[in-house]
Order: C-alpha cells, then structure tokens, then sequence
C-alpha cells in the first residue's frame, strides 16, 4: 500500500515539474475563467433563494443578501395550493415516460444497429427529421385527436404523448450501441443466441451509462412540462408541476412570485439529487455515445 501511494506522489511531482510555465499561466486563467462562468451561471439562482426568503412577495431585490428572512413562502405552498398534488403527478409521470422510452429507446436503437432490414438506412433519419419540429406546432392536431377518442384530461393519454419523441434518445443509444464490439455479437451468433438474448444478455447489460442519460434526460424533460401538459391536463387534481407553477404567477392568481421561486427551488431539487447520485454514469455515458455515430 506504501509502495503504490509513494509511485503515485512521484508521478504527480513528474507531472507538475514537466508542466511548462508558460502552460501554467494557460492553467490558471482557464480556472479563474471558469469560477468566473461558474458565479455567474449562480447568481440567477441565488436572486431566486432570495425571492422565495423574502415575504413580501417580490421577486427582484435590491439587496443582494436576505432581508427579513421568512418561510412563509414555503408555508403558503404547502398549504395554500396544490404544489404537493402537482409534485405527484409529475413524480408519476416522468417515472413512466423514463422507463417507457427506455424500452422504446433500446429495442429501436438494437434494431437499427445491430440488424439488417429494408429501410434501415434512412428511418432513423426520417424520425429525426419529424422530430426537429417543435411539440406546440403538432398541438392543435393533438389535442383534436385526443378530444375525438375522448381522452382528454387522461394522465395516462399524456404519457403516451409524451413517449412519442424518442427519435433523438434513439440516436444517441445507437451511436452506443455501434461503439461495442462487433466480436461479442458474431461470437453469440456462433453460439446460436437469437437477436433478443443477443440484446438482453450482452448488448443491454454493457449499455448502463447509456440507459442511465436517457433515464435522466427524460426526467428532466418530462418534470415539469407545461405546453402538452397545460393542453391535456384540465383538471386542477392532474395538473403537473409546470401548471401548477404556471397558476401562482397568472393574473387570475394574484402574481405569487415569492411562492413561484419556493416552488421553483423545491421543484429543481429532486432533479439537482438524481443528477448527483448518477452524474459518473452520465458523463460515462455521454462520452461514449459521442465517439461513434
């Protein structure tokens, strides 16, 4: 244990003596450079602890630091809206679509990797293609296709809306797909697997970074939806979070600005602790997906 930690000290000094000085000046103004973007991208946010600390209800401040520091925002949330019943919904739905686009993501993206079918070559590409359109323009169409089936207002009918874009998730799992061996594929064939146990057994198993960004990706997308969200969702006890949120600051609701950043701390939360619990599997992932398209 000696032996290893002294090698180690001695190619951390090898590494600091070979750095040129011209390279350290390079070093440190791309770190001063970085806690620069990284205070910036901050102070945003803080602006927003001190609107959700401040009881007035104002959501600018001419004081950087907190006045009159109060939870009464975060009372008010709890008590007086539906901020709990919206953090269900959206807890519920973005599980769902998370775990559905994954199965749709990885069948699709084995399928266009690893097997040989008429069409193939341009699908995937015809699917982004459809997919570059933004969601609000197809709303209207939507929204008349669910009101005839009489599935508006249905938690469930907006789940399955939202499974619908997976076109981009498809590309990045194939690019993964793609930078696995070929050898492990022919040698299962040579072993008589078919092409589900080859994707169950072998190709599933080594894409855990990759089914781990798709899961966060999803999340994050699906959490606090509000466009399809506002349009399917009628009703107040299915409203999601992004509805929700949308309600404390509309005309009607008096402009609760105070409460909206309260929510909009506690919303971004959750998100800020799964991001933390499988960020060495996003980065993992992230980068390999990138080497091979």
């Amino acid at each position: 244990m000696e032996t290893s930690t002294s090698n180690r000290n001695n190619a951390l000094r090898k590494r600091r003596k070979s750095v040129r000085p011209g390279e350290k000046m390079v070093l440190w103004v791309s770190r001063v450079f970085i806690w620069c973007v990284i205070i910036v991208t901050l102070i945003p946010l803080w602006f927003v602890v001190i609107a959700a600390l401040n009881p007035t209800n104002s959501y600018f401040s001419t004081s950087f630091w907190p006045t009159n520091v109060s939870f009464a925002n975060f009372h008010k949330l709890f008590t007086e809206t539906t901020f709990l019943t919206g953090l269900r919904v959206s807890a519920m739905v973005s599980v769902c679509v998370a775990i559905g686009q994954v199965l749709l993501t990885a069948t699709g993206a084995f399928a266009f990797s690893k097997l040989r079918f008429w069409g193939r070559k341009y699908g995937l590409m015809t699917l982004l293609i459809i997919q570059m359109f933004p969601n609000f323009l197809a709303i209207a169409a939507i929204y008349a296709a669910l009101s005839k089936l009489g599935l508006v207002d249905q938690i469930w009918a907006y789940i399955i809306v939202l499974l619908g874009g997976s076109a981009y998730q498809m590309w990045l799992m194939k690019g993964y797909f793609d930078s696995i061996p070929k050898e492990l594929d022919e040698a299962a064939l040579i072993d008589g697997a078919s092409s589900w146990q080859r994707f169950w057994k072998i190709i599933l198993p080594l894409s855990v970074p990759m089914l781990t960004v798709i899961i966060f990706f999803q999340l994050i997308s699906s959490f606090d939806e509000y466009i399809l969200a506002g349009t399917i969702l009628q009703s107040p006890e299915k409203a999601n979070l992004g509805v929700v949120m949308y309600g404390l600051i509309s005309d009607n609701q008096g402009q609760e600005w105070g409460v909206f950043a309260a929510a909009a701390l506690l919303t971004a939360t959750p998100l800020a602790i799964v991001f933390g619990l499988l960020q060495k599997w996003i980065s993992t992932g992230l980068t390999a997906g990138a080497t091979k398209g």
